[in-house]
């Protein structure tokens, strides 16, 4: 007995493309793209989204190139061995002369700080306040490289830009301070 025999092969014409019944559908998102709403205290210094300020003389915008991060151990020993230190209550900053003509960042964050979710959102966070500071314009040609101490993992994000700036700004117009050797 044939059974398929008499099965129209046709769909209706409103389930023809529907992948999800209309009653299942999300309804926001029928309409096109959505931007998602700002959430917590920290919406507004959210590490995506939004242009920002443009850091005006330097070339790509606000993109940090890789010619702009340290990236060699031996460059990150040079400002550790040969360069001056500031420190802060969260960061300690190392810095030196470096012959790229431009000033470069170098995060370092250790096992202390926390396990390996924790020491890369302090990084990125640390990374995108260097990338956008107004005073990255007026620093020299220096190798900026900043260690992370272990109270900087539960440091809210505007205490951890506070401090770089302050740490930066320090070095760059060469003040004097107690932490610095």
């Amino acid at each position: 007995m044939r059974r398929e025999e008499n099965v129209s092969a046709q769909q209706s014409a409103a389930q023809a493309h529907a992948r999800v019944s209309g009653a299942d559908a999300d309804a926001a998102r029928a309409g096109g793209v959505v931007a998602a709403a700002a959430q917590g205290a920290e919406a507004s210094e959210r590490l995506s989204g939004g242009a920002g300020p443009v850091v005006a003389g330097l070339s790509g915008g606000e993109r940090l190139r890789r010619r702009d991060r340290v990236r060699r151990s031996g460059e990150y020993l040079a400002a550790y061995r040969r360069g001056r230190r500031r420190s802060g209550a969260l960061l300690t900053l190392h810095y030196g002369p470096n012959e790229a003509g431009l000033a470069r960042l170098g995060v370092t964050v250790s096992r202390k700080v926390g396990n390996s979710v924790v020491r890369h959102r302090v990084k990125r966070r640390l990374v995108e306040i260097y990338r956008r500071a107004p005073v990255r314009a007026d620093l020299p040609a220096w190798d900026f490289v900043v260690h992370v101490k272990p109270a900087a993992a539960t440091a809210p994000f505007a205490e951890l830009r506070g401090e770089l700036l302050a740490l930066l700004g320090a070095a760059a117009s060469g003040r004097a301070r107690s932490g610095e050797r």
